[in-house]
C-alpha cells in the first residue's frame, strides 16, 4: 500500500474520476430539461451539425456494411481479424446481413425509394431523422470520456463502497451502481455503452453484463417527462415517477433471478472463472481502505495521456461503425411489424384478461399498447394518447418506462454489443417485466386513482 501513495498515482485517480463524474453523473439545466454533461454536448453539436448529420451517419452506415463484406466475405490480408480494424468488420455472416439491411435501408429513407412502409416517418423516418442524429452525437462524446470512468480508478473504489448493497440485493458487484445512475440521470444508450466496455474488459461476467445491460440501463428521467406529457398527465409526474422507480426497483430483484438471466454463466468474456476471492476485503481493511487501494492501483497503470486518448477514440469508432448500423436494421424492421402489421395485436391477446383482473379500464386497448413497446417506448404513449381513461395512460406510460427492452434504440444496441443476449432474451426478458411491473405500477394507480 505504501508505494501505491504517492503524489502522481493520488492525482491521476481524484482528477481524471471527478471530471468523468461530472461529465457523466452531474445533474445540469439545459434548454429547460434536467440532463448530464455529455448529453448536453451532444446536444450541441448535434444542433452544429444539423445542415448535414443525416448525410454524416449515412456514410458511417454505408462504409460499415462495405468495410464488414471486404473483411467478412473477402478477408484481405492487409487488415488482421485481431486488429482494431478487424474486430469492427470481420463479422458473422448473421451479422454482416444486419448491417447490409441497415445500409439498405438508409439509403431507402434517406432518398425516399421503394415503399413508404420503410421511409415513413413513424419507421424508418423516425430511426434516422429522430434517432440517429442523438446516437451519433452521443456516442462520439460518450466514446471518447468513458476511459474517464473506466481506467483511473472510480470504479474499483465505488465498487467497493456500494458492494454491500448491490451484491446481496442483485448479486451484482458494486460498480453497476454507475450504470444505473448514468442511465437514470442521462441516458440509457450511455449505460449500455458503460456496461459493454466492461464486459469486453473482463469486468462483468457474461451473467453480470445481461443482467445490468438490461434491468439498469434505465430511460433517463428528461425521457419520462416527454413520456407524460404525451398522454397529457404531466400534474401526475410525482407519483408517476415513483411507480416507475418502484417498479423498476421490483424488476430488478426478480427477474435476474428468472431465465434467461439466471441462466447465463458466471464467466468472463473469453470463457474465464472469476476468482470468489477477489472482491473480498481483507480483515486488516475496512471498505473505504480497500477501494482507496484499488483505485490507486488502477490509476498506477495508466502509463501516458495518449494511450488513454487511443482507448476513447477506438470506443467511438466501435460504437459508431457496429451499433448504429444494427440500430438502423433492427429498428426498421421492428417498426414496420408495429405500425403495418397485426403481429403486436396477437401477441397483445393474452395480457387482456391479465389487465381485467388487475380492473384496468379499457383493457383491449391498453392491451396491444403494452406490447408493442417492444418495437419502441415511445409507442405506447402514442397509442394510447386518445384514451378517456385517466387511469389507463397512467399505467400504459409507466409501463412503457419499467419495459427498458425496445428494438428501436436499447434493443438494438445491446444486440450490437458483445454482452450475451440474443432477440429471444430480450423478447423474454421484457414480457417478464411487463407481468413483473404491472401489479406495482396498478397498485401505485389505484391509490393515486381511489
Amino acid at each position: 500500500m505504501k508505494d501505491l501513495i504517492s503524489k502522481r498515482n493520488i492525482v491521476m485517480f481524484l482528477i481524471p474520476s471527478l471530471v468523468g463524474v461530472v461529465f457523466f453523473m452531474f445533474p445540469v439545466e439545459y434548454s429547460g430539461q434536467t440532463s448530464i454533461p455529455v448529453a448536453v454536448v451532444a446536444q450541441i453539436l448535434q444542433k452544429t451539425l444539423a445542415n448535414f448529420i443525416i448525410e454524416l451517419v449515412c456514410c458511417i452506415i454505408f462504409i460499415s456494411a462495405a468495410l464488414s463484406i471486404i473483411c467478412s466475405v473477402f478477408r484481405p490480408s492487409n487488415i488482421h481479424p485481431t486488429s482494431f480494424l478487424g474486430s469492427l468488420f470481420y463479422v458473422t455472416p448473421v451479422w454482416l446481413i444486419i448491417r447490409c439491411l441497415g445500409a439498405g435501408f438508409a439509403a431507402l429513407v434517406y432518398l425516399q425509394l421503394g415503399s413508404e412502409m420503410i421511409w415513413s416517418k413513424n419507421t424508418g423516418g423516425l430511426l434516422l431523422h429522430d434517432l440517429m442524429p442523438i446516437l451519433f452525437s452521443v456516442f462520439i462524446f460518450a466514446g471518447l470520456f468513458l476511459p474517464l470512468l473506466l481506467n483511473f480508478g472510480l470504479l474499483e473504489f465505488i465498487g467497493t463502497l456500494f458492494s454491500k448493497v448491490m451484491r446481496p440485493l442483485f448479486n451484482l458487484p458494486g460498480r453497476s451502481a454507475i450504470d444505473c445512475t448514468t442511465s437514470w440521470l442521462g441516458d440509457g444508450t450511455v449505460g449500455v455503452l458503460l456496461t459493454s466496455k466492461q464486459y469486453e474488459q473482463k469486468i462483468y461476467t457474461q451473467r453480470e453484463a445481461a443482467v445490468v445491460g438490461t434491468t439498469f440501463s434505465a430511460v433517463s428521467i428528461t425521457f419520462s417527462l416527454i413520456v407524460i406529457a404525451e398522454v397529457g398527465l404531466v400534474h401526475m409526474f410525482v407519483p408517476f415517477y415513483f411507480a416507475v422507480c418502484l417498479a423498476g426497483f421490483v424488476a430488478a430483484l426478480i427477474v435476474p433471478r428468472l431465465p434467461p438471466l439466471s441462466l447465463k454463466k458466471q464467466l468472463y468474456i473469453d470463457g474465464t472463472q472469476p476468482d470468489p476471492d477477489a472482491h473480498k476485503i481483507p480483515e486488516n481493511e475496512n471498505v473505504f481502505s480497500h477501494g482507496f487501494k484499488l483505485a490507486l492501483q488502477r490509476s498506477a497503470q495508466v502509463k501516458s495521456v495518449s494511450s488513454v486518448l487511443e482507448h476513447g477514440i477506438q470506443n467511438a469508432l466501435e460504437m459508431l461503425f457496429v451499433v448504429i448500423p444494427v440500430v438502423m436494421g433492427i429498428g426498421t424492421i421492428a417498426l414496420v411489424c408495429a405500425e403495418y402489421t397485426p403481429i403486436f395485436d396477437y401477441l397483445g391477446l393474452p395480457f387482456v384478461p391479465y389487465l381485467e383482473i388487475l380492473q384496468v379500464p379499457e383493457a383491449a386497448t391498453a392491451a396491444k399498447s403494452v406490447v408493442i413497446g417492444f418495437a419502441d417506448m415511445f409507442l405506447p404513449a402514442i397509442l394510447i394518447a386518445g384514451v378517456e381513461s385517466e387511469f389507463t395512460r397512467f399505467v400504459v406510460a409507466a409501463l412503457s418506462i419499467t419495459q427498458l427492452i425496445y428494438l428501436s434504440e436499447v434493443g438494438a444496441m445491446l444486440l450490437g454489443t458483445k454482452i450475451p443476449v440474443n432477440i429471444l432474451d430480450l423478447f423474454v426478458i421484457f414480457i417478464l417485466r411487463t407481468v413483473v411491473t404491472l401489479p406495482v405500477i396498478v397498485a401505485v394507480a389505484h391509490f393515486v386513482y381511489p
